[in-house]
């Protein structure tokens, strides 16, 4: 029995070893699928980072396809059940690196366009494609790079979708509508490294931050809104010490992370954590790094065309949700266009042995040609 065109795409993409920032020529292999459709596609480079500008018709609305196929790092490659690279099918399953996040989905955006744009020839709008290989990395010369571009020649998307792994137990269970923002800081406590046997003639800075730990993890940053859960704060590193057990540290350094909803703004959390830390009378430096605020797309056309696609291929109703961390998504919502989340199960993104059911594959790629055809006919 023949590969489906979804399976084979799917398949010639993990085989590129893409690891962050590297695009290993799936860019070139897509805008050549791309152009064979009239696609008008152009390289967009920026720094190390390749990124691929498509698209299909020059009037009425844009809807896009958005995704990287930059991957992360494998891990132990002998912890593999097969090469990660070298794609493999087991058990009616496709493995390798980038199976589920996000070249499957990639695949079946292509295969999608190609068998709606052979059925309507002559959409009512426009189709891109903007893909980078910066998302699994720093995200400084990818998609918001391309936006900026575009941005600057008044090229306007009015729908995006971008083919993130959202789904739960099924294709389709679950669609991002928004996402949480990101507010990074680091936070070094100075104090006065001395002897502990002479506390005195020392400032100990883990003794001086732990009130101040307390609070902060207590706090209530705000309760959420109806589309976003509560602000979460958490400590994701903290070092202090010398490594000798006679030794009271100089400093300390802290690493902790915001994700925050609508019903808070950055701005908001920082000047709330820096008052904490000017009332316990800390001496301090501190600084942040925003990765991206929330965005949230309302109920409208995209969800709704959406919606109507998987109940139309599935039959069964999909959950709205911002749950989960940032996407590229947070590049594109700022312009004033709707962007949803759509893609295979994420149980095993990021993890050895990932994975995609080779059933789920063809269902997302039909799902995705449901799509263009209630937005553009």
């Amino acid at each position: 029995m023949a590969e489906s065109a979804t399976l084979s795409l799917a398949k010639a993409l993990i085989e590129r070893a893409s690891v962050t920032p590297q695009d290993a020529g799936c860019q070139l292999l897509l805008a050549g699928r791309l152009r064979a459709l009239g696609f008008a596609t152009e390289s967009l480079r920026f720094g190390e980072v390749e990124n691929l500008w498509a698209r299909h018709g020059k009037h009425g609305r844009l809807f896009v396809f958005a995704g990287h196929t930059d991957v992360v790092p494998t891990g132990p490659e002998t912890q593999w059940q097969s090469p990660p690279f070298q794609a493999a099918i087991r058990a009616n399953k496709l493995y390798g690196r980038g199976s589920a996040d996000m070249k499957g989905s990639i695949a079946a955006m292509v295969t999608a366009t190609e068998r709606f744009l052979q059925s309507h020839p002559a959409p009512t709008g426009s189709i891109g494609f903007l893909l980078t290989s910066d998302e699994e990395g720093p995200s400084i010369d990818g998609t918001v790079k391309v936006i900026q571009t575009l941005q600057q020649r008044q090229e306007k998307i009015d729908w995006c979708l971008v083919g993130e792994p959202t789904s739960t137990n099924r294709v389709g269970d679950v669609i991002k509508n928004g996402r949480r923002g990101s507010l990074s800081g680091k936070l070094i406590i100075h104090g006065v490294q001395g002897h502990v046997a002479y506390p005195h003639l020392a400032d100990n800075p883990i003794h001086a931050v732990a009130p101040v730990l307390q609070e902060l993890c207590q706090e209530v940053w705000d309760h959420g809104t109806d589309y976003f859960p509560a602000t979460t704060f958490q400590i994701s590193n903290l070092h202090a010490g010398t490594g000798a057990t006679n030794v009271i540290p100089g400093e300390l350094e802290l690493q902790c992370n915001f994700r925050f909803s609508t019903a808070v703004t950055e701005q908001q959390l920082r000047q709330r954590v820096e008052a904490l830390l000017m009332r316990h009378k800390l001496r301090y430096s501190l600084t942040w790094t925003l990765s991206g605020n929330p965005y949230l797309t309302p109920v409208g056309e995209l969800v709704q065309a959406t919606r109507t696609a998987i109940q139309q291929e599935c039959g069964y109703a999909t959950e709205l949700s911002t749950s989960g961390g940032t996407s590229d998504g947070r590049f594109i919502a700022p312009t004033g266009a709707q962007v949803l989340e759509l893609g295979p199960l994420n149980a095993s993104i990021h993890k050895i042995d990932e994975h995609v059911a080779l059933d789920d594959l063809e269902t997302l790629s039909r799902i995705y040609e449901r799509i263009l055809n209630n937005l553009l006919t």
